[in-house]
């Protein structure tokens, strides 16, 4: 599978759904749960969210988010991402459990 980095701001918007604004403190969590990253969630829809990180290296591209102070846990795969912010889409098989 072949990653596209582009910023988030470039071309149309090609999202079915619509993003709610936030401004929420979670982590990435990844390597069974041993390695953690904190980042910032700034907005979120039903199947995705835009995340902000120090730094997207050694981020892998597929990895768990913990939001609400662990209360919310998501898997999430990248779709594309640029130096500190990465757009994620919420892997639905892995969540409906």
């Amino acid at each position: 599978m072949e990653t596209v980095v582009r910023s988030p701001y470039e071309g149309p918007e090609r999202r079915n759904e619509r993003r709610m604004r936030a401004l929420k403190s979670a982590k990435i969590a990844f390597n069974f749960g041993r390695s953690v990253i904190d980042c910032t969630v700034r907005n979120i829809s039903p199947r995705g969210a835009l995340i902000e990180v120090q730094s997207v290296v050694g981020v892998p591209m597929q990895f768990e988010i913990f939001m609400d102070q662990g209360a919310t846990r998501r898997a999430c795969t990248v779709r594309w991402h640029t130096e500190r912010m990465m757009g994620v889409g919420f892997d639905a098989a892995q969540n409906a459990a």
